[in-house]
């Protein structure tokens, strides 16, 4: 079995991972971290764990030697400390932003910080299996791209693969609270965040530049918003079109590019209600529905995606790229399927 370390276990991505290691066949949880909460049951942290490990959270100045690590630690710290971490794995998973950005500018404009280690961002491969299954199959360095990135990046990749996008594409996203980490602040008091649909981004969000650089640069425009729920990521991508696209050539290239994927299901039924990617039947599960509707007054295509922004949009596509790389069942540790009603 591999000997897999969390760094960063005690946040919601963290315990996710946790989850996910400790009910997958082929590997063992050795350590996690949290300077926090050193020296603490884990199950103290994630109660849904009890009964299924004793581990305590180390120091990361701890760890020691370990087939996979996997990094849960903060945005524009993970940067500094990764040539130390480096030594610690021989495959290296970060769930952090610091190495999603090829471009070290495009960094520094989203970031608004110079990187700390330019000279490692083309070492890692992107951690989206379903766009780079073949480079993941031999990578020891991989980030995982955002929720809401990945849930654009996969509406948007069938169209501008084929070259039907012909302009400016618009990405409406909707994000639950749990993507704001489990560190308390003003913005996720109860009183301030219940019953709130607050446009946290309404322009420029981070994750626009990802979606951007997977999709061959093409130009995106994104606004977040945070509403009423725990867990869940949707967007809604208006993308204009060349004349003559209709439902049938987009229900054709959806086939084509997601037919035989594990873990992305088209969702673009007529009638019903969850005739359209709807994140609350996705909570716990590795799934991303991708949905569609012409626009043809407007001459554009309104994509539809929906996931779990702590599963597909962070852990579980995690041990997807894990699974990946180490000639796994791509489905090992995430056969989930979900619940209805919830």
């Amino acid at each position: 079995m591999l000997r897999v370390a969390v760094m960063g276990g005690a946040g919601y991505i963290g315990g996710e991972l946790l989850r996910l290691v400790l009910g997958h066949p082929e590997l063992r949880l050795a350590a996690t971290t949290s300077r926090r909460l050193a020296g603490r049951r884990v199950d103290g942290a994630h109660p849904n764990l009890r009964g299924h490990t004793d581990l305590t959270f180390s120091s990361p100045d701890q760890l020691v030697d370990y087939d996979v690590l996997l990094l849960a630690t903060g945005h524009a710290e993970t940067m500094h400390a990764m040539p130390d971490l480096l030594r610690l794995a021989p495959v290296v998973i970060d769930l952090s932003a610091d190495f999603r950005l090829a471009d070290p500018a495009r960094f520094r404009r989203y970031y608004r910080t110079e990187h700390a280690h330019p000279e490692l961002l083309s070492s890692f491969v992107p951690g989206l299996p379903e766009l780079h299954r073949k480079e993941l199959t031999e990578a020891n360095r991989i980030s995982v791209p955002g929720c809401m990135a990945t849930a654009g990046i996969l509406a948007l990749r069938p169209l501008a693969e084929a070259g039907l996008i012909s302009g400016q594409v618009t990405v409406d996203a909707r994000t639950g609270s749990s993507g704001s980490g489990a560190v308390p602040g003003p913005a996720n008091v109860h009183a301030e965040r219940s019953g709130a649909m607050r446009v946290f981004a309404p322009a420029g969000h981070r994750h626009e530049a990802e979606i951007s650089q997977s999709i061959g640069g093409l130009p995106v425009s994104m606004t977040a918003t945070g509403v009423e729920a725990v867990r869940g990521v949707q967007v809604i991508c208006r993308v204009p079109v060349p004349v003559g696209v209709d439902e049938r050539t987009l229900r054709i290239r959806y086939r084509e590019v997601y037919g035989d994927e594990p873990f992305v299901r088209i969702v673009a039924a007529r009638t019903g209600l969850y005739r359209l990617p709807e994140p609350k039947i996705l909570t716990g599960t590795n799934y991303c529905d991708v949905g569609f509707a012409v626009d043809e007054f407007h001459r554009q295509v309104v994509v539809i995606a929906a996931l779990d922004n702590l599963m597909k949009g962070g852990a579980g596509n995690a041990v997807q790229c894990l699974n990946v790389r180490f000639g796994l069942p791509e489905r090992a540790g995430l056969d989930f399927i979900g619940l209805h009603p919830v």
